[in-house]
């Protein structure tokens, strides 16, 4: 599992770094300005649909099943079930984009009411949202593709495909010099990065054996089970999600707040994908499977090894996103059209989803032990309670402490939905930590507030580090870009001393974890790593 955790995290790693060079471009082309509200709004609708479809609900429901089909009754059946899943999702998806591009003028006063105050940033908002929202069903039929991928024991294509977006969207912009006319250029990216998606995927699956084809839509009892399941895990799923899109409706009221917000997550979303998903991904057939088998002591191990080794990962990223968040706004993104006073105002959001990045992690993997099992309806119970708090201290606190409140709120309702999911499995004897489980982690937990602190002191004295490269330009990279990354070298080469030192994880530990066995081709691990 956690070999298949990394290969995956390597990938999304290879698809993030793309990630971050087209954030700088599009920063750098749009600014946070009526053209910048505008694009990312308009990736606003088709994202949340897509992490509450294809990354959440629709995973958790789709995934076990199609594995305990290719495990039990074989591949033939199993890719029936896929391509009615196929049919069924792909009918659903279109006809909500229909419905959202010729409501979203309405829509929009919604969501960006704050927007009504600029004619000319409503209607913008308005055309791109519509550009994009096809993005949906072409993101879902890839994700149905990346599952069976997943249930078969693939992982290279799923962590590479999210890579084309960035590609396409960077080759869209880079010969743009109007704000205007790079948001258009790079909606319309999103549609085409789209579609290669999904042919991709499709072409990895086949490859693979998986035979799953358009058919005719039938609603199979099947087909009304998976939607059974997928309707309280849309809101399961993708509590944080949700929580993240009311935070953008207050932001619509801030000029450039949208823009900020969105650099904020770019942050927290890089070790949230790596580690949350990437193991969760992993994590969820090898719950099924496990359950399948009602071997009950290796998915207790499976749940150790994953709280473990994704704290492990998670807690030094969060603790450099608290310690310096201005220092790292400002040396990657306040260039261009994007300001320093932008740099700062989207630094202060990053402190508090910093603190809540462990809570993101933590929802992301302690799922999967309620969807292995069958149960949508308890987490989605959870993600209600957390999105009416986030609510309620959203406006609270965006009212009193300013745009900050916003991130704080989100960061909040989060660790309230892991307080609750860990009290529910523990309660239940489903899963709780062991005590080799509990003591590993405290020890992550003293490793990563040691280079926590480290990191803070860079920042603190970054007008010192700056001096001696002041004057030296290596391409793009000033001094400014050249201290930050050497502190976030320093940090990453600081933080595994300290583990080691601590006992967190062993050096042996970390090998084994990640051998190869012969004939396995995501072999579980029975120990912790």
């Amino acid at each position: 599992m956690l070999r298949s955790s990394a290969i995956f995290a390597a990938l999304t790693l290879v698809s993030r770094f793309l990630g971050l060079i087209r954030d700088l471009v599009i920063t750098a082309k749009l600014g946070a300005n009526f053209a910048g509200d505008a694009y990312f709004t308009s990736q606003a609708f088709p994202n949340l649909f897509r992490r509450m479809f294809a990354e959440g609900a629709f995973a958790a429901a789709f995934v076990p099943e199609y594995a305990k089909r290719l495990a039990g009754q074989g591949g033939k059946d199993a890719d029936r079930y896929a391509s009615d899943a196929l049919a069924t999702m792909a009918a659903f998806t279109i006809a909500l984009t229909v419905v959202c591009q010729l409501a979203m003028p309405w829509i929009m006063m919604v969501y960006s009411f704050g927007f009504m105050a600029d004619p000319a940033k409503f209607k913008l908002a308005v055309i791109l949202t519509q550009i994009t929202m096809p993005y949906l069903p072409c993101v879902v039929i890839a994700s149905l593709f990346a599952g069976v991928l997943t249930a078969r024991g693939r992982f290279v294509i799923y962590g590479l495909y999210p890579a084309i977006l960035n590609v396409v969207t960077l080759a869209a912009v880079l010969p743009q010099n109007d704000p205007v006319a790079a948001a258009y250029a790079a909606s319309w990216a999103t549609i085409v990065a789209g579609v290669s998606q999904a042919g991709v995927c499709w072409w990895g699956a086949h490859r693979t054996g998986a035979r799953i084809y358009p058919r005719a839509l039938k609603l199979t009892p099947e087909m009304r089970t998976l939607a059974r399941r997928m309707a309280p895990g849309v809101l399961a799923s993708s509590a944080t999600q949700i929580n993240l899109f009311i935070s953008a409706m207050l932001a619509s009221q801030v000029a450039g707040m949208r823009v900020w917000l969105a650099m904020a997550e770019r942050f927290y979303q890089l070790p949230l994908s790596l580690i949350g998903v990437a193991i969760g991904v992993a994590l969820l057939p090898r719950l099924a499977t496990a359950l399948q088998q009602e071997d009950h002591a290796d998915a207790q191990a499976a749940m150790d090894q994953a709280i473990v080794f994704g704290l492990a990962l998670c807690l030094p990223a969060a603790a450099a996103l608290a310690a310096m968040p201005g220092y790292l706004t400002d040396g990657f993104f306040a260039r261009g059209n994007f300001t320093a006073y932008d740099a700062a105002s989207s630094g202060k959001l990053l402190f508090h989803y910093g603190w809540g990045l462990p809570a993101f992690v933590l929802i992301k993997l302690l799922q999967p032990a309620f969807f292995a099992r069958g149960d949508t309806r308890q987490p989605m119970v959870y993600s209600l309670i957390s999105v009416g708090v986030n609510v309620v201290l959203g406006v609270a606190l965006f009212y009193t402490i300013g745009f900050p409140g916003i991130a704080a709120a989100t960061s909040i309702a989060s660790w309230l939905t892991v307080l609750q999911m860990w009290l529910k499995l523990r309660a239940t004897g489903v899963w709780r930590p062991a005590p080799r489980a509990w003591g590993k982690i405290v020890r992550v937990a003293l490793a990563s507030a040691g280079m926590g602190l480290a990191v803070a002191a860079a920042a603190h004295f970054r007008p010192v580090l700056e001096a001696p490269f002041a004057g030296v330009s290596l391409g793009p990279l000033g001094a400014k870009e050249i201290t930050v990354l050497l502190v976030c070298i320093g940090g990453a080469a600081l933080y595994p001393l300290l583990l080691f030192a601590l006992g967190g994880v062993t050096p042996a530990e970390a090998r084994a974890a990640f051998r190869r066995r012969k004939g396995d081709v995501a072999a579980p691990a029975t120990d912790l790593p």
